[in-house]
């Protein structure tokens, strides 16, 4: 048995270096080697690897305590790897062997993946290093003025009591309006076309039946439509003068041509 002690550029890296008979080199790949079935670990000595380790402990009072936890674990699975190469072998043994390296691949798998994630978290902006809080919070203060005080079991039955209400209540029906529609509006425009020579304007020619302002609005956009249908037959002629101002009508009488 020898002991030594590991460099100090060792610790200072977050590994263990291990030298012994066989094997020189960190510990974490020791043990997949071991688990690889790389190594043969009939010719690693636990004890010195046991001593090796106690001396890392023992001389170093400032390592991390999940670092020394890491290490341990890894010590313990090399010996139990050990200790089943001094039994006798089997059937059964040989289950249990790759049951047993199984479960160590996956627990090394899960030790990877947390030290990718701790390096992962400490190359995250610092909260008060890299980046900085408002310095003045602003005052503002939340005043609750509804005066409820409810809880689950009141606002369930108050949603029940809504429901009950909502049963009793008829759909909403809206009041049938009667409008002036197009063909009304056109047949109109027919018959007062002949009597009106000169330009007239457009609610001029609406009927003397509309009451509310809706029903103005309709009669007055069913008007409009029935004019742009003629003028485009060739019936009337529609005229405004300026943006916004009132639509002019008048009939139009078809030209005759002159004979030369």
């Amino acid at each position: 048995m020898s002991e030594i002690v590991p460099p100090p550029d060792a610790l200072a890296s977050g590994g263990l270096v291990l030298h012994l008979d066989g094997f020189e080199g960190p510990l974490d790949l020791l043990l997949e080697l071991a688990r690889g079935q790389k190594l043969d670990l009939g010719k690693i000595s636990i004890l010195a690897l046991v001593d090796q380790f106690l001396a890392v402990i023992e001389g170093a009072r400032k390592i991390k305590l999940e670092l020394a936890a890491d290490w341990l674990v890894m010590a313990a699975w090399l010996a139990w790897l050990k200790s089943r190469l001094l039994l006798p072998t089997g059937p059964e043994a040989a289950e249990e062997g790759e049951a047993a390296a199984e479960v160590l691949a996956a627990r090394l798998r899960d030790l990877q993946a947390m030290r990718a994630a701790s390096h992962w978290l400490g190359g995250q902006s610092q909260l008060g290093q890299d980046v900085f809080a408002r310095g003045a919070p602003e005052d503002l203060v939340d005043t609750d003025r509804s005066r409820l005080a409810l809880d689950l079991t009141g606002l369930l039955r108050a949603y029940l009591a809504a429901l009950r209400r909502g049963g009793s209540r008829q759909s909403y029906r809206p009041k049938h309006l009667t409008v002036w529609t197009v063909k009304d509006a056109l047949g109109r425009l027919g018959r007062l076309l002949g009597s009106l020579p000169d330009w007239s304007s457009l609610q001029d020619f609406l009927p003397e039946t509309v009451g509310t302002p809706t029903e103005r609005r309709a009669a007055l956009a069913s008007t409009l439509l029935a004019g742009l249908e003629l003028a485009r037959d060739g019936g009337l002629r529609l005229r405004q003068d300026h943006a916004f101002g009132p639509i002019l009508l008048r009939r139009e009488y078809p030209q005759v041509a002159n004979d030369v």
